[in-house]
């Protein structure tokens, strides 16, 4: 039975759960409930997407569509009994109310959980035929078992599903069978690989209410060097049974972990259209009624200026304020992408402004970044409230074709809070970049991520920061060679007049370091220190040395995420 799609001429927040069993799953805890009771127990929560993931089969699917078509068989034959009429009667109300979709939670090697979801269109015979060139036995394809022996590797797996024109979520990454378990013996690379590569939506997670930088969704966002995708985040019940057990409160019910989505429409299509996006403030966890009135640019405000987001109190041409909106829109895109919010300061103890004449401000910032960025950049600008004030919103994505200018010669970086204009070498970097998206972008990313040639075996350096490299004196000025821990970009030829602020802190601090660095104030443990610690805010960032056989590197302007492994045990943060 098709589900009537519900149109709607502006987005509206829906409640979707996309990740329950049926009894077509072998570990289903109620295996005498009916889908009648499961689509029941959906209404009751709110819910108006769910999606029936069994384990390895789409059995459960099927079977209620075969219910219904039987249904729909006698009632044309005009040979319903009341009870067979009741039960049709009563799927074409819920159905009414609930889209329901087929999918699966498939099992890939090394035991790692991946969700299929498909559109309520998608015939069940060719998802079954996708499952078997997944490798799912074809004695196995309806028993519900999410031990199926040898299947196919996590990637392939995204691959397939997508090509198949499904979407393609990491099932509870951060728990049990998750691709971003902690805990679990495998490379850092292959982690990278498995939470970055294009074919993959969304991650599902167990801590999406978790506020704070140790969330899932606050380290997929953008600003670990290692993981510059930044991921949609949702979460999902993953229910065996209809209400949470009294006895174990880890055996959730049907919507108890639940996902609130901006979307215009009750649809797959608006769903993926959602995953596909840059606009990651059209999820949210399902809060209790005591909390629905989550303010994500006040959570935004609370993590501070990044790589991904910025804040301008307003955008007069006076003061040259507009302009350094448009700059920042341009390093957006030559860096990570992000997120502008103008109209309200990054303190976020202070008030916000806001756009009294947002509507204008909106049509000017539009034609002045259409006017001045080159090549062309497709950037989405709109309003959003917050204490009661319209905050003007700008989306910008990773740019397709680097490097972007302003006024065609005016070439904008970000450096992690900060935006400067680019030098020779970071130009030349943004050019090969353009020439190599076709390769795709993630695998160029995962190799910047491999410890340079010339680092010696060990520890390798943070993944944030600048290193001085060497210098040369040329007419009696200093010319320097700086290394971007970030991607490991070396820049040549950078003069402290001309470096940008982190550039210019790290050549003050390493002309102020005595020439023998073992005599210095450094905190050592073993072979690696802390020069100097900063406190910025409610982020910390360091000066770390590190000896090596050729002597002591220097590290300037380490951030929180830049620290990993044990510089993570030095500084006294929980370890990897």
């Amino acid at each position: 039975m098709a589900r009537k799609k519900i149109h709607r001429a502006s987005r509206q927040w829906r409640l979707i759960d996309l990740h329950l069993h049926t009894p077509a799953s072998s570990d289903y805890q109620e295996p005498d409930v009916s889908f009648r009771d499961i689509l029941h127990r959906s209404e009751a929560r709110g819910l108006e997407i769910v999606v029936f993931t069994d384990h390895n089969t789409v059995a459960g699917y099927r079977h209620m569509q075969e219910e219904i078509e039987q249904l729909e068989l006698l009632e044309r034959l005009s040979r319903l009994t009341d009870e067979e009429r009741n039960r049709l009667g009563e799927y074409r109300k819920l159905l009414e109310k609930i889209l329901v979709l087929p999918g699966f939670e498939f099992t890939a090697t090394l035991g790692f959980h991946i969700l299929a979801i498909f559109p309520a269109g998608k015939p069940v015979r060719e998802i079954e035929h996708l499952l078997l060139n997944l490798n799912i036995p074809s004695d196995q394809l309806d028993v519900g078992s999410s031990t199926v022996g040898a299947t196919t590797d996590v990637l392939t797996a995204y691959r397939m599903i997508d090509e198949a024109g499904g979407l393609v979520i990491a099932a509870h990454a951060n728990s049990t069978n998750g691709v971003a378990m902690r805990g679990f013996g495998f490379g850092g690379q292959t982690k990278i690989a498995y939470t970055q590569d294009p074919h993959l939506h969304a991650l599902e997670v167990t801590d999406l209410g978790q506020k704070g930088r140790r969330s899932t969704a606050a380290f997929f966002n953008g600003t670990k060097p290692e993981y510059p995708r930044r991921m949609h985040c949702i979460q999902g019940s993953d229910a065996h049974r209809l209400r949470l057990d009294p006895k174990n409160k880890k055996n959730l019910g049907i919507g108890d972990r639940a996902t609130r989505v901006l979307i215009p429409e009750v649809s797959f299509e608006a769903l993926k259209e959602l995953f596909l996006s840059n606009d990651f403030a059209r999820t949210r966890p399902h809060w209790p009624t005591s909390k629905e009135d989550f303010d994500f640019i006040r959570q935004a405000r609370g993590e501070g200026p990044s790589i991904i987001q910025d804040f301008h109190e307003s955008m007069t041409v006076r003061g040259g304020r507009l302009y350094a909106v448009i700059a920042d829109v341009c390093a957006f895109a030559n860096t990570n992408g992000g997120t502008l919010y103008i109209g309200i300061s990054a303190d976020p103890k202070k008030a916000p402004v806001g756009n009294s004449k947002s509507a204008a401000a909106m049509r000017t910032l539009q034609q002045e970044l259409s006017k001045r960025i080159s090549p062309h950049l497709s950037c989405q600008v709109d309003t959003q409230e917050t204490q009661g004030k319209k905050v003007i919103r700008v989306l910008i994505p990773r740019g397709e074709d680097p490097p972007y200018a302003v006024d065609d010669n005016k070439i904008y970086v970000r450096d992690e809070a900060d935006t400067g204009l680019a030098v020779r070498d970071e130009i030349v970097q943004l050019v090969l970049r353009g020439k190599q998206h076709a390769v795709g972008e993630v695998a160029i990313e995962v190799a910047r991520t491999e410890p340079d040639k010339a680092i010696e075996a060990g520890v390798p350096p943070p993944r944030t920061g600048v290193e001085v490299v060497e210098y040369e004196e040329r007419n009696g000025i200093r010319y320097y060679t700086m290394r971007d821990l970030r991607n490991g970009n070396v820049v040549k030829n950078v003069t402290r007049s001309s470096a940008r602020r982190l550039w210019h802190y790290a050549i003050s601090q390493y002309i102020g370091l005595p020439k023998d660095l073992q005599k210095a104030s450094v905190s050592w443990q073993g072979g690696l220190g802390i020069l100097r610690e900063q406190q910025r805010g409610e982020r910390k960032r360091y000066d770390l040395a590190q000896k090596t056989v050729q002597g002591i590197r220097v590290f300037f302007g380490v951030t929180e995420d830049g620290v990993h492994g044990e510089w993570k045990r030095l500084v006294g943060s929980e370890a990897d």
